[in-house]
């Protein structure tokens, strides 16, 4: 196994932990005996998640609120984990949005700080609490990618582009962690039902999806702790996702990309 049992002094940090996957993330880590240290910009949910937990399960639960996009904020947390006194067992990088429509009208903030928070923010966060998982010789990283990682999506292509930047990043680092007691996961969900297609404004189209290709966030949650459990490289949430995955790596881009451009024109020619 790669994820430690429950101990005192070590701790598991969640990011993206105020809604959706990160919450269920949370609460089954808590339902086997984990203490926790949650990070998101909603102080007043994380308050909440943690008092439920806490009443629950009688776990400790750290609360930070801070936006992982911001440089200065996220070394901030890290230097408050290093110096804390808890060693950071397991990290579960789960923070991250999409957005959808044609790049060049999207605002270019949202943009560029969904690769900061997509790719950079979980860079930072690995690399800060890998090393000493090493040294401990035991430990896990969950990366939440996606099944855009597979191929190219126009009219999400900055999401679909970040999320391929973690599953390979992911697969390289688990290769090289082969013998330390220590791995890294990708989890890669389809669609699930939380309010990110919300943000990502795509709300609609996720609601018209057939139910084979939606899940719920603790379903897939679970996965990825069983995951994190067997030291796997990459989780699939269930057999289409996984086919599907497959697929798409081996479909040839120029027949792939116009029917991928076609669905995404529709859809948002449609709103």
């Amino acid at each position: 196994m790669s994820l430690p049992s429950p101990r005192a002094h070590d701790t598991v940090l969640v990011t993206g932990a105020s809604a959706g996957i990160g919450t269920e993330l949370a609460r089954q880590l808590a339902r086997r005996g984990h203490d926790l240290t949650l990070v998101a910009r909603r102080r007043d949910r994380l308050d909440e998640i943690a008092e439920e937990l806490r009443a629950a399960h009688g776990v400790e639960v750290d609360v930070h609120a801070c936006d992982l996009a911001d440089e200065g904020a996220r070394a901030a947390l890290i230097a408050a984990l290093q110096s804390g006194g808890r060693h950071v067992a397991a990290v579960c990088n789960n923070a991250g949005y999409g957005t959808f429509g044609k790049f060049w009208e999207l605002p270019r903030e949202g943009e560029t700080n969904q690769v900061r928070l997509n790719c950079l923010a979980l860079v930072d966060l690995s690399h800060a609490f890998l090393g000493p998982m090493v040294e401990r010789g035991e430990g896990a990283v969950l990366q939440v990618g996606s099944m855009a990682a597979f191929q190219p999506i126009p009219w999400n292509s900055t999401y679909a582009a970040t999320k391929a930047f973690v599953l390979s990043f992911t697969e390289g680092v688990n290769a090289e962690l082969a013998g330390t007691g220590v791995s890294m996961t990708v989890l890669c969900p389809g669609p699930v039902d939380t309010e990110f297609s919300e943000v990502a404004g795509v709300a609609d189209e996720h609601s018209s999806l057939p139910g084979f290709m939606t899940q719920d966030a603790e379903e897939v949650a679970r996965a990825g702790i069983d995951g994190m459990l067997g030291g796997k490289r990459v989780v699939f949430t269930g057999m289409p996702h996984r086919v599907m995955a497959q697929a798409a790596r081996f479909t040839p881009r120029a027949g792939l990309l116009p029917v991928m451009n076609k669905i995404g024109s529709r859809t948002l020619s449609g709103r």
